[in-house]
This record gives C-alpha cells, structure tokens and sequence, in this order.
C-alpha cells in the first residue's frame, strides 16, 4: 500500500513595511543627535568651571619669570612653591584661626538656630509672623551700615579689638538666613510624629533633640555648609577687626600679604589659594548629597 503525504502549503513570510526601518533609524538618529547635544552642553558647562581651577595649578607650579608670561604649561615643575607658602610667616597660624573661625562660627550658628527655627515652624503663638518677618527684616541691612558702631562696641566697652571674637560671638545669637533656610525645612515634618511623642511623655526640649534634629540632619547639614563657607571665605570681618594684628589674620585675609607694593609673586600667590581653596572643597565633595537635599527639601512648604 502506497502512502500519499500532503504538504500543507507554507504561509509566505511577513515583510514588514518599508516606512518602519526608516522610522526607527531616525528615531535612533535623532536620540543619538539628542545625547551629543545634552552632553556637549554638559562637557562646556564642566570646562567653564574646571579650566580656570586648571589654570591656576599650572601657575602654582611655575617659576617666578614664567608665571603670568603668556605661556600655559611649566617649563619645569616647581613643587617647592606649596613648601614655600608653608614656611611664610604666620601661614600655619592663619590656618588655624580660619579653622577656629568656620568651626566655632558654624557650631554657634546651628545651636542657635535650631531652636529658633523649631519654635517658628512648630509653635502656634501670637505673633509668630510678625517675629518671622521682623528676623528675615535683619538681612535686608548691609553689615556697612552698622559695621562703626559695632566696631566701636567691641573695641572699648569689650576690649576685643585685634582678635576674631567680635565675628564669633554674635552668631551664637542666630543668623536670620540660616533659621529661615531650617524653618523651611521644619515645616516639611509632619506634625503627627512631634504628637506622638508629646503623647509618651516628651516635653519640648527632649522632643526637639530626639525626634526634630534627627529628622533634620540634612537642612542642618546645608546651614552649616553655608556658615563654614561664609566663615572661612570672609574678608571684610577679619579686615575690619583683625587687620592690626597680624597673629589673628586668617587665610582670606593673609592671602593678601602676597601682595606687595611693586610686585607680586603670582606662583606662590596661585599655590597659596589652592591651599586656601583645598578645605571647602574636600568638605563639599563628601557633604555634597546632604547639602543638595537640604536646599531642595526646604522649598516644599512655605
């Protein structure tokens, strides 16, 4: 017996239409296109920062005839100029008055500015936005205006004239800046945790350290970045109550001994501000996270 087998017939394959290889290659094309221009803007934006920081390395490194020649790259590398701005006259003493400067300056400010800042954001009384208004009406005075008198006060009532006292001690008495910025960020905390707490017997003191700065710790971190910042960058404090004594000067302001009346000496000049520059950024670049997400985080509630 003879067996027929029947191949059923095969179903032509499926092409797909013209239009959609064209399609996906100028999709493709165009997020390629996309990319470059995100990232070119990116690498631009980069440099803009970057080179002038470049430049100032290379011209630390310099000679003396070279720096600010025109040319851009060492002839050869002159490591002994960080050595030499080391064994300046008073450089270690200026290092440790700005690191007393930032440190005691931002301890201050945030123990001062906690508290102040929990009882605007949390506490209900009367007046509460007339002594927000009347704090954040004291940034809106120069410190030019009132720096004479100040300077009066300090120097014959407290006799502290010649030394960083009278820019320490006041910002044990709160900064209108950083109690707005953590007032802010108070209000972001819900209200239930502050109750429950109250409810199992904490009183408001305990619920401030127990419950509300821990919870805070990244709007604290951004004030106290600010305040470090400000502290070790200022000029005009240590100018106006330093300037005749040299065994106060800090970092900012003895940059400016560099400088002399006919000539300066860019190199070590330039060596100088990078040892200057060094402490912000090695503390911005591991404090970086909490500093954006306590900036960020304080514009949720007004």
């Amino acid at each position: 017996m003879t067996t027929t087998t029947l191949n059923a017939p095969t179903a032509p394959a499926r092409t797909g239409h013209p239009g959609d290889g064209i399609a996906g290659t100028r999709a493709r094309r165009t997020r390629l296109l996309h990319w470059i221009a995100v990232h070119t803007v990116a690498v631009a934006a980069a440099l803009s920062f970057v080179l002038p920081f470049v430049f100032v390395f290379l011209t630390s490194v310099m000679s003396d005839r070279q720096a600010m020649s025109g040319e851009l790259w060492p002839d050869t590398w002159h490591w002994s100029n960080y050595v030499t701005v080391f064994e300046t006259p008073g450089f270690l003493d200026w290092w440790k008055n700005s690191l007393m400067y930032a440190g005691l300056g931002t301890l201050f400010t945030v123990c001062s500015a906690v508290p102040v800042a929990y009882a605007l954001a949390k506490f209900r009384f009367r007046g509460r936005r007339t002594a927000l208004v009347l704090v954040l009406a004291t940034t809106m005075l120069p410190p030019q205006v009132v720096v004479i008198p100040m300077y009066l006060v300090w120097a014959q009532q407290f006799h502290l004239a010649g030394s960083l006292w009278p820019l320490i001690i006041p910002m044990a008495f709160g900064d209108a800046y950083s109690i707005f910025l953590l007032r802010q960020f108070l209000l972001t905390i819900p209200q239930e945790y502050l109750e429950s707490a109250k409810v199992d017997g904490c009183g408001e003191l305990r619920t401030l350290l127990r419950i509300v700065v821990p919870m805070s710790r990244p709007g604290i971190a951004a004030i106290a970045l600010f305040q470090f910042f400000f502290c070790w960058n200022d000029y005009f404090g240590p100018q106006i109550y330093a300037a005749q004594n040299p065994a106060a000067w800090t970092l900012s302001y003895g940059l400016e001994s560099f400088k002399s009346a006919h000539s300066v000496n860019w190199n070590l000049t330039m060596a100088a501000t990078l040892l200057v520059m060094a402490p912000v950024i090695i503390v911005f670049f591991f404090a970086q996270k909490a500093f954006v997400e306590g900036v960020t985080l304080t514009g949720v509630k007004g």
